[in-house]
């Protein structure tokens, strides 16, 4: 009796855990999502992103054969990734502007986020 109720129990733990495993991929998909890439020749592409005010997502592709760093002080947000590496930042901002982001292992290289007001 005890191996049954221990077997159920797991066999609905690894259903509920499955379950919501797949709720953030859904909520991920719903985001409006833009792609910053860092190229090899040390810059952003684009140098200058515009997204809505809001929540989204930042696909971050570093192309060079060094590692990268996404970084926006006055976002709180940072990303370090290694050659080839693909990764993504999520981030809220209700307040239209510009701010400005940096690859910290490449100083002098510059790029400015954008946000419009909501339509």
């Amino acid at each position: 009796m005890i191996v049954r109720r221990r077997l159920a129990w797991l066999a609905a733990l690894a259903l509920c855990t499955g379950l919501s495993a797949g709720l953030p991929d859904v909520a991920r998909a719903e985001l409006p999502t833009f792609k910053l890439t860092f190229k090899p020749d040390g810059t952003f592409e684009p140098a200058r992103l515009e997204v809505p005010a809001g929540r989204f997502k930042i696909e971050l592709v570093n192309e060079s054969n060094e590692p990268v760093e996404f970084e926006s002080i006055p976002l709180r947000k940072e990303k370090v990734m290694g050659p080839g590496v693909k990764s993504f930042v999520v981030i809220t901002i209700s307040r239209p502007g510009e701010y400005p982001f940096f690859d910290d292992f490449h100083q002098d290289v510059r790029g400015t986020l954008v946000v419009l007001p909501k339509d």
